[in-house]
């Protein structure tokens, strides 16, 4: 994540952080930020945010993280 941009491990934008939440560059909500990780939930799920536009950077690589029990899933998130 940079600055209040989240990025995925490609470069291309994800969302803008609002709070807590994540909301896409359509302002549909993308998940909530729990510690270091994104997290989808459905009771959020209903949050709307203005759309934005914001160029790429580039991708960075990182190993995959144990998973951990969060409640909600993993957003999808294409690379």
């Amino acid at each position: 994540m940079s600055s209040n941009t989240v990025y995925s491990r490609s470069g291309k934008v994800v969302g803008r952080i609002k709070g807590e939440k994540v909301y896409g560059i359509d302002g549909r909500y993308v998940g909530t930020i729990i510690g270091d990780r994104l997290v989808y939930r459905s009771t959020h799920s209903a949050g709307v945010s203005s759309p934005f536009a914001s160029a790429g950077r580039a991708g960075t690589a990182k190993a995959q993280r144990a998973g951990s029990a969060i409640w909600g899933n993993e957003p999808d998130i294409p690379d």
